[in-house]
């Protein structure tokens, strides 16, 4: 008899990827009962209500939930099992693990799960559970948590432009951040490290990195580790609009780094702010945003994942 810390919790967005999720799922479906055993599949059209089917599935007992979307619907389930992970720290935490089915499937990048959803399957299966760290972003509005890799700038601008479009194909997020690129004025702001003052001047982005892969691709922070502790920040600096676009390429490949106007520190905190005091645009794992000041803090193995190169917490 199945018990129902046994069983797994499937969030599916049939809408992620342009709707791929919503027509893989008949493909998929009898492939994880085989190899995941007794399911609870609960089908979410917006962020707002996943929240009520994590809370329900931790009452009842439900300590393992797999999301089959894009990097927006991890981003959403993310921030609500930490916060359930943190209001109720006597019982075992909910383990979180993910199918990518999306357009961007950075963190998937990541971790090298599959693109192939029948091979992400498997690979699910014959993953561990393992602690990463949960990266913490606050400003006067907004108080986020993020799985991967937030930022501000012109990546902001670029999240704005994809998430407007009906339709994104592979190439949407390249597209897009050309256009940004011919429109985008880099603003004059200020990065504290651990507050100690690490830039000031004008920037086309800085990316707070946990995870090491954003935009469909882009090695934004090749040496970024998930369970080290530390943010990588990554600052590209203001230059020509045609010296930006012909940098562009050197991020898919991270050799961006080489680059004297790219900036490579690491720190714990990590606060960022205009200097004129406007709001900055931002992302959250894709996810479009807006603020400053904006602080940025690590929480050490806030949450238990399935992985396969990770080491298992004692």
């Amino acid at each position: 008899m199945t018990t129902n810390s046994e069983k797994t919790l499937i969030i599916l967005n049939p809408h992620a990827g342009g709707g791929r999720a919503g027509r893989l799922w008949s493909k998929i479906e009898p492939l994880l009962w085989r190899e995941l055993g007794e399911l609870v599949v609960a089908i979410t059209q917006r962020p707002a209500e996943i929240a009520p089917h994590l809370d329900k599935a931790r009452a009842a007992g439900l300590r393992k939930v797999i999301a089959i979307g894009g990097d927006g619907t991890n981003h959403a389930i993310v921030n609500e099992l930490v916060m359930l992970n943190k209001t109720h720290p006597a019982e075992p935490p909910m383990t979180f693990g993910s199918i990518p089915v999306g357009t961007g499937q950075d963190w998937a990048r990541t971790f090298g799960i599959p693109l192939d959803p029948m091979q992400a399957v498997e690979w699910i299966k014959a993953a561990h559970v393992a602690p990463v760290d949960i990266g913490h972003v606050r400003t006067e509005a907004l108080d986020y948590h993020f799985l991967n890799i937030a930022s501000m700038g012109i990546s902001g601008e670029i999240a704005r432009r994809v998430n407007h479009l009906v339709r994104r194909r592979p190439w949407s997020f390249y597209r897009k951040t050309v256009e940004s690129l011919l429109w985008y004025s880099p603003p004059k702001i200020k990065v504290y490290l651990d507050e100690h003052l690490w830039y000031d001047g004008g920037a086309y982005i800085v990316t707070v990195a946990n995870g090491r892969n954003f935009g469909h691709g882009m090695h934004i922070a090749p040496n970024a580790e998930v369970n080290d502790g530390l943010f990588d920040v990554v600052l590209i600096e203001a230059m020509p609009r045609l010296s930006a676009i012909r940098a562009l390429s050197t991020v898919y490949t991270g050799d961006h780094l080489k680059r004297d106007d790219v900036h490579v520190g690491r720190a714990k905190y990590v606060r960022v702010e205009s200097d004129d005091d406007k709001m900055l645009p931002m992302e959250l794992d894709g996810e479009q945003a807006s603020g400053s000041p904006v602080l940025f803090d690590v929480m050490p193995n806030a949450l238990p994942i399935l992985t396969h190169h990770l080491q298992t917490q004692a």
